[in-house]
């Protein structure tokens, strides 16, 4: 019975062990990374490998999750400060610095080998783009200036155009408007997570819009042009004639929807007396609204592909 006890205990702990380093990868972020590489190589019209496809899927993520884990060592001490993140694994004490800072090395390491090995130079070279841009330019930036939120936004934006290029597709014209719909897409994503846990990022010392947009004004109309232009950005597809007109009907719709949630954000910031509970809902109805928006836009340029 103690015999059956131990190996219980001890499967236990190797499960939490697992989920704690999954959480260094931060799942959701690299996750959407993935998807939208993947749909990136579906889209490039070229003929479809399922290896490519796999291999794309793969790399993406080891290089995600590892760049998210150096990120979370780098960010361990204020993480610790921040309710939002005082639960993972490095400030809650699951994991030991050095553990992480290993996995994120070697992560990233054999997710380059991949795209570069794998798939193709263009690839792994946009790879290390993210992550340096990432890792080493956008994570400590976002200590000293607001700018950092603009620069994180570009290894953000990278991972369709990787898939495209993964598939054999050419940096052009539709590789940058997949890059586009990913920058304008993550400011008001970004800016609505950031301004629900502004006192987060105060406490911990970051130098966000929403730190030192005490009104909210600057944050929402950031929000505002960026949910504008992800409407022309997201129907040039249509004119660039890799989806169809059922695509830029939908992309219409989402988009309108998405630009209606930011203009009732703005206007709540903008009244002479501002009531922080509206501004506050606001805010969380434009964030849910972006984790619809942009699955949904993905989703339909998968099926209606030209």
């Amino acid at each position: 019975m103690n015999g059956q006890t131990t190996v219980t205990t001890a499967h236990s702990a190797a499960r939490i062990r697992v989920l704690d380093y999954l959480e260094l990868m931060k799942p959701e972020l690299t996750g959407l990374s993935v998807l939208t590489a993947l749909c990136g190589y579906y889209l490039a019209g070229t003929e479809f490998f399922v290896s490519g496809f796999v291999f794309t899927g793969l790399g993406t993520l080891l290089l995600g999750g590892g760049a998210g884990a150096l990120n979370q060592y780098a960010e361990r001490s204020w993480d610790a400060l921040m309710k939002r993140t005082e639960r993972r694994p490095l400030p809650s004490g699951r994991l030991q610095a050095w553990q992480a800072f290993l996995f994120g090395v070697t992560t990233s390491i054999v997710g380059l080998a991949i795209l570069f090995f794998m798939l193709n130079m263009i690839t792994g070279f946009l790879g290390i783009v993210t992550f340096i841009l990432y890792v080493l330019v956008y994570t400590p930036l976002k200590r000293y200036t607001w700018y950092a939120t603009l620069v994180g936004a570009v290894p953000g934006a990278l991972p369709p155009v990787m898939g495209w290029t993964a598939a054999g597709g050419e940096l052009g014209g539709t590789a940058a408007i997949l890059f586009l719909i990913l920058f304008f897409w993550q400011m008001p994503h970004f800016f609505s997570l950031a301004w629900m846990y502004r006192k987060d990022y105060g406490r911990a010392g970051y130098r966000m819009l929403t730190v030192l947009d005490l009104s909210g004004t600057r944050t929402s109309r950031q929000t505002l042009l960026h949910c504008v232009a992800l409407i022309p950005a997201s129907l040039a597809l249509t004119f660039l004639n890799v989806t169809g007109t059922m695509y830029a009907a939908g992309a219409l719709v989402l988009g309108c929807g998405f630009l209606a949630l930011s203009v009732l954000f703005r206007h709540y910031t903008s009244m002479p007396f501002t009531q922080t509970s509206k501004v506050n809902s606001a805010a969380r109805i434009v964030f849910f609204a972006s984790l619809i928006y942009l699955p949904s836009l993905f989703f339909l340029m998968t099926v209606d592909k030209v």
